[in-house]
């Protein structure tokens, strides 16, 4: 059996401390811009992509839509289907690999929130697999939103002490060891205590992306209409022009 990756190991026991991370607080505000790009149309059927444990899936059916989550972690999944239940709520959730998805022409939008799968695969390839997949899922005339991280922000800032400055002292921390201006990978330390108290020290690398790259590599896959924003936890707007102080960008792609 291969050796599992770090993105693997780090989701094997880890549902209910994801829920505590800081970045997982603007679920309510990422769902309402999201109801705006969907136009408040709740015929659409929608693809949660990385769905991890389930919050922007459970929201947006609570609104009234309809969403099928894929996640690899078996563990992630348990805890969405949970929280799920918890709320009275029926709601697919499958163990998939995003790279891997067996959908076709199926679903209006999809979403791919807080790195959703993308960009921690461990090639290029592999990330490009994610977005095919994604896009074979997609019915001819769709939406793709996604957060990915930007590439133009460790060109120009410290991973490090962006890390530092959102760390409230709960949930995993993270230190960067190089980012490799040769493939905007950025390879890093995280350590984690997982849910059942077990302390855990991950060798993780993640690809940052810049805007033309995104574009290009959408652009093979048939979406013709591709805008890149700031991606700000919670606050998601087309008001926001990336800039270089943005962690990640926004990505929405029409097809």
């Amino acid at each position: 059996m291969s050796k599992k990756q770090w993105y693997e190991t780090l989701f094997d026991n880890y549902g209910k401390k994801y829920d505590e991370e800081i970045f997982t607080k603007g679920t309510i505000g990422e769902c309402d811009f999201l109801e705006k790009e969907f136009n408040f149309d709740k015929s659409l059927k929608i693809l949660d992509v990385g769905c991890g444990t389930g919050r922007h899936a459970i929201e947006l059916v609570k609104r009234g839509y309809n969403v099928t989550g894929i996640d690899l972690s078996e563990s992630q999944i348990k805890r969405a289907k949970e929280k799920a239940e918890k709320e009275g709520l029926k709601i697919d959730f499958i163990l998939a690999d995003a790279r891997n998805l067996t959908f076709e022409n199926e679903f209006d939008a999809a979403i791919m929130l807080c790195e959703g799968g993308f960009p921690l695969m461990e090639t290029d390839e592999m990330n490009y697999e994610i977005l095919k997949s994604v896009s074979r899922s997609l019915k001819r005339s769709s939406k793709f939103i996604f957060t990915t991280l930007n590439g133009l922000f460790p060109i120009f800032n410290s991973i490090n002490e962006f890390h530092e400055s959102n760390d409230i002292g709960e949930g995993a921390t993270y230190k960067s060891e190089t980012f490799d201006l040769m493939t905007f990978r950025d390879h890093n330390i995280t350590e984690l205590t997982d849910d059942d108290g077990n302390k855990m020290t991950l060798d993780c690398n993640e690809r940052y992306y810049i805007p033309p790259e995104i574009t290009w590599l959408l652009k093979t896959l048939g979406f013709n209409k591709i805008d890149i924003f700031g991606a700000k936890i919670g606050a998601f707007s087309r008001n926001d022009k990336l800039t270089t102080q943005d962690f990640e960008m926004l990505v929405i792609g029409e097809k």
